[in-house]
């Protein structure tokens, strides 16, 4: 069986009766990063302190508990941490908040894999297996090892995995980037370019523009474009970040998702 990838922020999995509480166990032995908590008490203050530390949270209880307690600190889809229910037989997943932005809609697609449970979905979009793409931009040779750990750290930050991931890209000038390349080959992806006209399609939905990085190769953000640009070629629809630019002294990643039209 599949197991669910650690994330940055803990995962904590809670549950109110003994069933669920059987349920949280058989969970745990799929996602190491989380923990149980079984009837935790004082309940609403611990939850909602959890919820606005920005902690992802599995419960095991009725809907209506869920709202209730966490209606005081919602603030918004870009700040809210996901948050999953489960029945206490572990029949469905409902992906409650954070469905795109925070990622509890693919979150949950996992962990309704990990039980053999039916996903519930209640977004907008129905749910359809996304497609992932991954945006690099690097200094001029780069060493392969600062590529390869940004691009570890990412999949780890989005609760992703390499097979989830149907291409790096880049821009056009870093066509022959030895360690991009590199590392296109050894993870067993395509190595994608875009020229700037192309990447410029997207720049509305960027999450940062730097002048310097467009005054020095002609657009706003390269690990984002490319990502963004990527996922929606793949599918013909637009994309979506799902991880916004990170980087370390030598590169940056980004990650974006579409999803197929039906």
């Amino acid at each position: 069986m599949a197991t669910v990838d650690k994330l940055a922020n803990p995962i904590h999995i809670i549950a109110l009766t003994e069933a669920g509480h059987q349920l949280a166990k058989k969970l745990l032995a799929n996602i190491p990063s989380a923990d149980i908590w079984y009837k935790p008490k004082p309940f609403a203050e611990k939850v909602q302190q959890a919820f606005m530390r920005g902690e992802r949270i599995i419960f095991i209880c009725a809907t209506g508990i869920v709202v209730r307690t966490l209606a005081p600190v919602l603030q918004d889809k870009f700040n809210d941490p996901a948050v999953l229910i489960l029945d206490e037989v572990g029949k469905f997943v409902i992906p409650l908040l954070s469905g795109h932005e925070g990622g509890a809609n693919d979150w949950a697609y996992q962990v309704s894999e990990l039980i053999d449970a039916q996903l519930v979905m209640t977004t907008a979009n129905p749910y359809l297996q996304p497609v992932y793409a991954v945006g690099m931009g690097c200094e001029r040779d780069c060493p392969l090892e600062y590529l390869s750990e940004l691009l570890d750290q990412c999949l780890a930050q989005a609760g992703l995995t390499i097979d989830q991931i149907s291409s790096i890209s880049s821009i056009d000038i870093k066509a022959d980037e030895v360690h991009l390349i590199a590392l296109a080959k050894n993870l067993n992806k395509p190595f994608i370019t875009w020229n700037k006209s192309d990447l410029s399609t997207v720049e509305s939905q960027l999450s940062t523009r730097s002048d310097y990085i467009y005054n020095t190769v002609g657009v706003y953000g390269v690990a984002e474009s490319a990502a963004l640009y990527s996922a929606q070629i793949e599918t013909g629809q637009q994309a979506e970040l799902v991880l916004n630019k990170h980087k370390n002294t030598k590169a940056t990643c980004a990650i974006a998702r579409s999803y197929p039209n039906i």
